[in-house]
């Protein structure tokens, strides 16, 4: 992926974020799955009482992993040490809770305000080693602009 493409994702984004008025973060994870080939399943996970719940989500089919406990797989992850999370090759990881056969990495964004963590940002890849720097880096700034529409989930 050439960096023109998450600029202009990254304007997007913003877009979607300033001017949607219904199910917005719903629209940031449609655009995310319908723009970047290699994301093959994309959601939100928010925060409440130690278990993740899952949000709005895009992919070929729903996960059966709708609520996770902090600590487990590597959303739980995520969620206790408030880290991205990059996973290469997802068998190579005992965490990896087994979603879809043709999921091969993952990546998971905590969305903090502050050291608070409200939620996640969890995209699967069918390609291992699909996460870049440049995934990592637009993947951040985006969930850092998530954090006035986590509350409307």
């Amino acid at each position: 992926m050439d960096s023109s493409m998450y600029h202009t994702a990254e304007k997007d984004i913003i877009h979607i974020l300033k001017n949607e008025k219904k199910d917005t973060l719903q629209h940031v994870v449609d655009y995310l799955y319908n723009t970047f080939p290699h994301y093959s399943w994309v959601g939100i996970y928010i925060l409440r009482e130690n278990m993740l719940y899952l949000g709005p989500w895009k992919g070929v089919q729903a996960t059966e992993h709708t609520k996770i406990p902090i600590g487990k797989g590597i959303c739980g992850a995520a969620a206790k040490t408030g880290k991205t999370e990059v996973i290469a090759d997802v068998q190579g990881d005992d965490r990896y809770l087994a979603c879809f056969l043709s999921t091969k990495a993952e990546i998971v964004i905590p969305i903090k305000d502050g050291n608070k963590i409200l939620g996640e940002l969890d995209i699967d890849s069918d390609t291992k080693n699909s996460f870049k720097n440049q995934d990592i880096m637009f993947l951040e700034k985006i969930t850092d602009m998530f954090i006035p529409h986590i509350s409307n989930l």
